[in-house]
């Protein structure tokens, strides 16, 4: 991609539709004159005047209690330097986006104009009444370590510096489990540290908190080895600094047990780590580029344990296992401050976390077998499930233990549920749905790609590695709007109408023809349809020349969904297609089924889409409970809709009985966990949280996933084709960029799938 088009792309994402990334979101209801007297003048008063008799009403009554602020002068910005406050917010702004779909948590970020220390100091206490928790972010060292010593000692409320302790707490949790695998013990280990920042300092702290001895510690700035003599480096840095004298990196790192990288890329040399003790530890967090390429280092060393902050290696050191954790934690006992217990209590949390059994979503979103702790697996994924159920209550109990929670925790498993449900609010599903398609690719035809948003949506495949597309369309419009938005690649561009696509036609063609010429087609229809790009897609996908298909951008679905089902066969054991959107609701994904295809299918049809529903819920890694939808309750009707939902549930009930589906019941006595509990108890679905919608017709599911999706702006993927035997997906007319993208990593995923199960068929036979 053109460096000017990925600028102009990254622009617009922070510009468009509406400036910034994060918002301010009323959670009363504002309908009315008297809604709006309670919100304001003259009901707030009666909060006001009991937060007046009692400060820490101010948590019952606001939103201080869930409120952090993410706070920068911008002089240590990622890798741009001192760049200014005014220049950092978009990138607070990130870290409260962060904060907000990974612990649910809400930020404002605050841009502070001063490089003053006294200054920052004074303005931050100021604001502070505002918040339940304060975010150091992108502050340069060594101002950085005074500014937040000064604020844990003079607030009340939780303060941390995320790029100091941050990669401290993760990379410790890694460190332990290293240590375990390389036989190894923590106050024997000989480390060499490079890089001399606030992350190296705060990393070392706590390496040394946890056993690691400081006299095993070498640590090096730019300039070599940290020395005791050097009176130019900080107090912090002189706790490291040495008298003995090394000839650079290389020497120091003779006979070493631990490297931990927090400089500059490609440093580390692999004769430097030949030269490292049996079983290295090797932490190489330099960002894009690591001290040491992990391809190069395991190719050295057989016997290494490496980690970068990469995540398309294993062992990602990232940063989002724990801010939002620790903070979540800490705001849910309103603890005072973050302290050496709390911290060390998210290290061990998160270690222990890499040691127990991963759930299958997590093995599904990385495209493992089985994930289990080892040299590849010593610390937990970013997007695992049970983070939010694991590091905050480790958090909690460090700071009821160590004094420090005003409000502590008594029901621990009650907890844990109301963690869990906070969760639902966010879209992992989407990044772990493009995270497994991009671990294994697969060949992706775009079949209308001389259209700008169809070939923008295969830009971002290609460019993302989710797949990699084969363009059909018109050859000389597809280039001409590939050089409008930069897409550089060489990709496969075919236009089924052109001479030097005869020969594939014509077999294409003949092949068309042998399958249904006892159905009333002729060759010569055959070759006729062949011209039309649909028909020669699907083809391609049936030959073995793609691996799946993605199209429908321009013209109406019964149109496109016609040649699919004419020249792909249907699963073995499958009698009808049927179709499910995956909706990314505030509860987390809701697949509703059929959207697109069954006008009016039978108790039996429903039963089958029902099935077929539930195998594409656990292809994404979940287990379905399976609602069937009506407008009555469990006979409270005799109407022909209500009963056929009946039967077909009677129908699973026996033929599938450990399957969790129940009906026919009201859509919002299925969503809603209390009122069906409380009215229905008997249902298989009591006490179940609904992950699935099957409608009684296609009417009611299509209205229901259109309205969601543009009323409350929920995020829809599909209609995801269920019941092919090749990984075929329709888009709907004039679909976004964003949903093409999503529905390709479907196919991407579906192909994967799909390909498991053949492998499987032909090692049974």
């Amino acid at each position: 991609m053109h460096k000017d088009s990925k600028r102009r792309e990254a622009l617009l994402y922070h510009a468009k539709p509406t400036p910034g990334k994060i918002q301010v979101v009323p959670t009363k209801k504002y309908a009315t004159q008297r809604d709006l007297a309670l919100a304001y003048s003259p009901g707030v008063a009666e909060p006001c005047l009991e937060i007046e008799k009692d400060v820490n009403n101010v948590y019952k009554y606001t939103a201080k209690g869930n409120l952090v602020a993410v706070i920068s002068n911008g002089t240590a910005v990622l890798g741009l330097g001192d760049i200014g406050p005014e220049a950092s917010k978009p990138v607070m702004e990130g870290k409260g986006l962060l904060f907000k779909i990974f612990a649910d948590i809400d930020v404002f970020d605050i841009e502070v104009d001063t490089k003053d220390v006294e200054k920052f100091i004074e303005t931050v206490k100021n604001i502070a009444p505002t918040f339940g928790g304060i975010n150091l972010e992108d502050i340069k060292a060594p101002e950085s370590f005074e500014i937040e010593r000064r604020l844990v000692e003079e607030l009340n409320i939780p303060v941390m510096h995320d790029d100091q302790h941050g990669t401290a707490i993760i990379s410790s949790a890694a460190l332990l489990n290293a240590v375990e695998l390389a036989g190894k013990k923590m106050g024997e280990v000989k480390m060499v540290v490079s890089g001399a920042g606030s992350a190296a300092i705060a990393c070392a702290n706590l390496y040394v908190s946890f056993g690691v001895k400081r006299e095993n510690i070498v640590m090096f700035n730019s300039k070599g080895a940290l020395r005791k003599d050097d009176p130019k480096i900080s107090e912090m840095q002189r706790a490291y600094a040495t008298d003995k004298q090394f000839d650079g990196l290389g020497d120091a790192m003779k006979g070493a047990d631990v490297f931990i990288g927090l400089s500059s890329g490609d440093i580390v040399t692999p004769e430097m780590l030949l030269s490292m003790a049996d079983n290295p530890i090797v932490f190489a967090m330099a960002n894009p580029t690591p001290e040491i390429r992990y391809d190069l280092a395991i190719a050295t060393r057989k016997d290494i344990i490496m980690a970068t902050g990469r995540s398309d290696h294993p062992n990602q050191v990232n940063n989002v296992l724990g801010f939002p954790f620790i903070f979540r934690g800490a705001l849910d006992v309103r603890a005072t401050k973050i302290n050496e217990e709390m911290k060390k209590a998210a290290v061990i949390a998160l270690a222990n976390l890499a040691k127990a059994s991963v759930p299958e979503q997590v093995n599904i979103a990385y495209g493992e077998t089985k994930l289990t702790f080892g040299r590849d697996y010593i610390i937990p994924k970013p997007f695992d499930p049970r983070l939010i159920a694991e590091v905050p209550p480790a958090v909690a109990k460090a700071a009821m233990e160590s004094g420090v929670a005003t409000a502590p925790i008594t029901d621990w498993d009650k907890y844990r549920e109301e963690l869990l449900e906070r969760m639902g609010s966010d879209n992992k599903m989407v990044r772990l749905l493009i995270n497994r398609a991009k671990t294994e690719p697969k060949r992706v035809i775009f079949a209308e790609a001389d259209h700008l948003d169809v070939l923008k949506a295969a830009q971002i495949v290609m460019e993302e590695g989710i797949g990699t597309p084969i363009l059909l369309g018109n050859k000389e419009t597809i280039l001409e709007l590939k050089e409008e938005i930069g897409f550089d690649e060489d990709v496969v561009i075919i236009d089924p109408k052109t001479k030097e696509e005869e020969e594939r036609r014509n077999r294409f063609a003949n092949a068309y023809w042998e399958s249904r010429r006892r159905r009333g087609t002729s060759l010569l229809d055959a070759q006729k349809w062949m011209r039309e790009r649909n028909y020669f897609a699907a083809m391609m996908v049936n030959e073995g020349e793609a691996d799946a298909l993605v199209t429908g951008y321009s013209r109406s679905y019964p149109t496109v969904v016609k040649p699919m089902l004419e020249l792909i066969p249907k699963q073995q054991g499958v009698s009808r297609i049927a179709t499910t959107n995956m909706m990314m609701t505030k509860r987390g994904p809701v697949f509703l089924a059929d959207t697109a295809i069954n006008p009016n299918p039978s108790s039996e049809d429903l039963a089958r889409i029902a099935l077929m529903a539930a195998k594409t819920v656990r292809m994404f890694g979940m287990e379905p409970v399976i609602a069937m939808v009506s407008f009555s309750n469990f006979g409270s009707s005799s109407d022909e809709s209500a009963v056929k939902i009946r039967k077909a549930v009677a129908i699973l009930h026996e033929q599938h009985p450990d399957l969790i589906v129940d009906g026919e019941i009201q859509t919002d006595f299925a969503l809603n966990q209390e009122m069906l509990a409380s009215k229905f108890p008997f249902s298989k679905l009591a006490n179940k949280k609904v992950n699935t919608l099957v409608f009684p017709n296609l009417d009611a599911a299509n209205i229901t996933y259109k309205m969601l999706k543009e009323l409350n702006k929920v995020m829809s993927i599909g209609p995801i084709m269920m019941g092919l035997d090749k990984p075929v997906h329709i888009f709907q007319l004039g679909a976004s960029v964003e949903e093409m993208v999503n529905m390709a990593a479907v196919a991407v995923v579906d192909a994967q799938e799909k390909e498991k199960r053949l492998k499987q068929a032909q090692k049974n036979n």
